[in-house]
């Protein structure tokens, strides 16, 4: 099914991961000065054991004209769930808390990544790999994908970081990957469509996201991935901002 492998790359399962993350106590461990929102690396710990994590509180997200106030933790969250159905393995373990020590918001696992290897050299060394990527981000209509959002962990493996800005209604795709722009899409991905949206696992998707999205936006994502399914094609770039920017970070 085109999934994204590697060696082992940690010594807890993911299902451990969620475990902690949700339940853990939390320790906040420094500030990540960049970023246009309150970003922070923590410690949760709990008995089952700890990890660090990159913790962003609803508090500290800076209000945009075009998303609801308070909801870029909860579509962190809802981009794990979507990639965890796909299988595709891209986004680190995420979910939203309702609490922590600067109030709600979502924890992802942190991961050391080589931000060297980003999406111009992701696009050369692997483009089927990237590929998968655009399907992903066409998916949740990622509004910010940006090159320093595309990178590879300490095992080689191709990561994705930062979805607050994604899930919207309308159609909202900026991104700097439109290398496959009018090509077929590649079978492994229209199999991970089939799997995730038309096989009898809407029930399961909806169970995931609901807690995470308003119904309009899993609407509208099951639009686009209904869009995917009868084209079959990547989309090109309308009229209007397809592009990030900047586009590097």
């Amino acid at each position: 099914m085109g999934t994204n492998t590697s060696p082992c790359r940690r010594l807890l399962a993911t299902d451990e991961c969620l475990d902690i993350l949700r339940r853990g106590a939390v320790e906040v461990r420094g500030l990540f000065r960049l970023g246009s929102n309150d970003t922070f690396l923590c410690e949760v710990k709990a008995e089952s054991g700890s990890l660090p994590a990159v913790y962003k509180p609803t508090r500290g997200e800076r209000p945009l004209w075009d998303f609801p106030g308070g909801s870029l933790g909860k579509r962190e969250a809802a981009a794990f769930e979507l990639d965890r159905l796909t299988g595709w393995d891209f986004v680190p373990p995420t979910v939203f808390r309702t609490e922590g020590p600067l109030g709600p918001g979502s924890f992802q696992e942190y991961l050391e990544l080589d931000l060297e290897q980003n999406y111009f050299l992701v696009r050369d060394q692997d483009p089927d790999v990237l590929r998968r990527v655009a399907v992903f981000d066409i998916l949740i209509n990622n509004a910010d994908r940006k090159a320093m959002h595309v990178v590879r962990d300490d095992s080689g493996v191709v990561r994705l970081i930062d979805h607050g800005v994604c899930f919207h209604k309308d159609w909202k795709l900026r991104t700097v990957i439109w290398d496959f722009a009018g090509e077929d899409l590649p079978q492994d991905a229209l199999q991970v469509l089939e799997k995730t949206f038309f096989s009898g696992s809407k029930d399961r998707l909806r169970a995931a996201l609901e807690h995470l999205l308003a119904g309009e936006e899993i609407q509208a994502l099951e639009s686009r991935a209904d869009m995917l399914w009868r084209t079959r094609r990547f989309p090109s770039p309308g009229p209007g901002v397809s592009v990030p920017w900047p586009i590097w970070a």
